[in-house]
């Protein structure tokens, strides 16, 4: 069976740097084909060099795609051909109806003069086709990230996909959405539709894909076929970092001491909906030299908790009483919650954590001004000392200083996230969804990162929502369900069948 598309020998240079050195890829028809490696490895450089993000002319190599050699020079030229990619960070208008992303660019119209009859009509029958059911009107702004995936799928679609492109399209999905989705490329591969699957969840990799290209440094080190060979996680994280894997979480003797954080009788009400309370009355407590989990499905509330704490980052009516080493604390703004001894690492952090046009250093320093200023006065060589150091303590893999945050990858661009706020100095750490879009290799550095500050004797408290990484991780493990804890056991005794029934039972009570 030939190819419908053959990447040869693709190599992409940028200043300074190869990304990419003779990388070969072959998808064949109605296939999925997952491409896999470490943050930097190569993998998003490869599919802006196939969508014509990056111009025929600026790398080196061939494409050939439906028998034809092809040389793009724009994302149109690529979608024209029927290669559509879908990006981690969705290309969707929040304010606009479904239709209207759907058609937005594709506008169906005479003498300009859009036909909403048939705009709408086309809508329905694009959204059955992804198992859809909302009606065409819905604002993309009303509608889950789940359900967001889907509409840019049926966008795809409509652009009459023959090779479609997924970047981390789980990334932000629950269980029941992330199944939904990979249960949905199924059902494009047997109507004759290939896909591309770039993904760290290497459980999903093995679920769906038929083959599977590992890319390293740049280069391409490996292609599993799933069906010829017996292909493990181990395999391919073994292949992704070069080197054996054997333990995913690195080993720690905890050493807990007395409560440092205590949170008690916390209850937030909706920014907008003052009738709606958010967080239920909620009891925490994190001790000295400990690592806890909070676990629950995606709207179970954890997020709004840690924002709600630090500072009154989200919420309303926010009642309740927190406790620093014993003592009431003010963290009714963030400023006072910094100054109490909290930080927290945000699950956005390409929103929220980074200045991503800015460098190293500055983005370092940027929780702590005052720690490296004189009469309000940066001291810019106690500014690059201080992001130095923390360039090398975190293991930050740069450059130097002075690179821009935004060309870093996910899991040095999380690194940097940590530095700032280790640079204000806190006591409690926050670290909501600290591995999300970070390879296996990258997670495992931010591991050693989280024990290591623990046993400086801080309290750290990790929102996760792979409850493998709470079970490997943690000393105490909180379930949260519709804005309250359900359950709290020790990590030794919690599994995820136990964390799950006690979300189950929540529900029943």
């Amino acid at each position: 069976m030939l190819p419908i598309l053959e990447m040869r020998d693709i190599t992409k240079t940028f200043p300074g740097v190869k990304a990419l050195t003779d990388v070969n890829l072959s998808v064949l028809p109605a296939e999925i084909h997952a491409v896999v490696g470490e943050n930097g490895a190569g993998k998003s450089t490869l599919m802006k060099v196939l969508s014509g993000v990056y111009p025929a002319g600026t790398y080196d190599g061939a494409i050939r795609f439906d028998g034809v050699e092809r040389k793009f020079g724009t994302i149109a030229d690529s979608e024209n051909t029927g290669i559509i990619i879908i990006h981690q960070e969705l290309a969707l208008v929040p304010l606009l109806s479904i239709a209207e992303n759907i058609f937005l660019g594709h506008e169906t119209a005479t003498n300009g003069i859009i036909n909403w009859f048939e705009t709408f009509a086309r809508t329905k029958e694009l959204l059955k086709k992804v198992g859809l059911n909302e009606h065409p009107n819905t604002l993309i702004t009303n509608i889950g990230t789940g359900k967001q995936q889907l509409v840019e799928i049926a966008k795809a679609l409509n652009k009459k996909v023959k090779l479609l492109i997924l970047d981390e399209p789980t990334s932000s999905l629950n269980e029941t959405d992330s199944n939904a989705l990979l249960a949905l490329l199924k059902e494009f591969k047997a109507q004759g539709i290939s896909s591309i699957l770039i993904t760290h969840k290497l459980n999903e990799v093995l679920k769906v894909a038929d083959r599977i290209t590992v890319l390293r440094d740049g280069m391409t080190v490996d292609t599993l076929d799933t069906h010829t060979a017996k292909v493990s996680e181990d395999r391919i994280i073994k292949a992704m970092v070069g080197r054996e894997l054997t333990n995913r979480f690195p080993p720690r003797a905890a050493k807990i001491g007395e409560p440092i954080f205590e949170v008690r009788n916390w209850s937030v009400y909706h920014p907008l909906h003052a009738d709606k309370q958010m967080i239920k009355g909620v009891d925490l407590i994190a001790r000295k030299g400990e690592v806890v989990g909070i676990a629950g499905l995606m709207g179970s509330g954890r997020t709004e908790f840690a924002m709600s704490v630090f500072g009154g980052a989200y919420g309303q009516k926010i009642s309740g009483e927190v406790l620093i080493h014993g003592k009431p604390a003010d963290v009714s703004t963030i400023p006072r919650a910094m100054a109490a001894g909290l930080a927290y690492v945000t699950e956005d952090r390409k929103t929220y954590g980074l200045v991503l046009i800015d460098h190293i250093k500055h983005n370092v320093t940027l929780a702590n001004l005052e720690g490296v200023s004189s009469y309000a006065v940066v001291d810019e060589s106690a500014e690059l000392k201080v992001a130095n150091k923390y360039r090398k303590e975190l293991g930050i893999r740069s450059s130097g200083v002075f690179q821009t945050t935004v060309n870093l990858s996910g899991g040095n661009q999380q690194k940097v996230v940590l530095s700032k706020w280790l640079f204000s100095g806190p006591d409690v750490l926050i670290l909501d969804e600290p591995t999300r879009g970070i390879d296996v290799g990258a997670k495992y550095e931010i591991y050693g990162i989280i024990n290591k500050l623990a046993e400086e004797g801080k309290a750290i408290i990790v929102i996760s929502s792979e409850m493998q990484e709470l079970l490997g991780i943690s000393d105490r493990i909180y379930v949260m369900n519709e804005g309250r804890f359900v359950a709290e056991m020790p990590a030794k005794e919690a599994t995820q069948e136990k964390i799950m029934r006690a979300i189950m039972k929540s529900w029943e009570g």
